[in-house]
């Protein structure tokens, strides 16, 4: 697919915000996204660039099922294994090249999937006075996806790093990546890692 960056601006208010790039989505976590490695570089570079202008989120599953509402509970009691009463909360933690940015790239917490779910993110970008958001992370079709709607509605630029972006499902990700070229074009911008370091300067 073709970059469909529109011909406005990176600046400095334009926050790069990468969703749950996290050990437990690894290789060596509960729920691991296979391509993590192959993109980890490309997030890592989009960080590098800027860090201070960085902002991570990080999924934190509840200690136990019943502390989470409605159908969660069911969720949590299928996936126990994932609960902090269970899981090594080492794989909690960032990737490791990511997490050596911070600080001073931020990491804010969240329970769900949405990183807008959680009210400090959107406060955050407020403070910061942020103008657009250049999105990178784990997974396409679940967190990222949420967190890329939350921001539509919201009212933000967003835009989508195709090539900083990991899925346990290929076919997910590709039928996400053609809806946001197809529906969603007005709102949603897609670029590679390349086009957005060349022009985020």
């Amino acid at each position: 697919m073709a970059n469909q960056l529109a011909p406005f601006p990176l600046t400095e208010r334009s926050v790069h915000l990468c969703v749950d790039v996290q050990r437990i989505f690894s290789a060596d976590g509960l729920w691991p996204s296979p391509w993590m490695e192959r993109v980890l570089p490309v997030i890592t570079a989009l960080t590098r660039l800027h860090p201070e202008r960085s902002v991570f989120t990080r999924f934190i599953p509840p200690e136990r099922p019943e502390q989470m509402p409605g159908m969660w509970q069911r969720y949590y009691t299928r996936w126990r294994a994932a609960t902090r009463a269970h899981l090594d909360l080492r794989l909690l933690d960032l990737m490791p090249p990511l997490a050596a940015l911070c600080p001073p790239a931020t990491v804010i917490d969240k329970s769900r999937y949405s990183g807008f779910a959680e009210p400090r993110l959107l406060a955050h970008l407020q403070e910061r006075q942020a103008d657009a958001l250049i999105v990178s992370g784990s997974e396409t079709d679940v967190c990222v996806l949420a967190t890329v709607l939350g921001a539509v509605d919201i009212g933000y630029r967003v835009i989508v790093v195709r090539d900083a972006l990991c899925s346990s499902s290929d076919e997910g990700h590709d039928m996400l990546m053609r809806l946001y070229h197809t529906r969603f074009s007005e709102q949603i911008e897609t670029a590679d890692a390349e086009t957005i370091l060349s022009r985020w300067q």
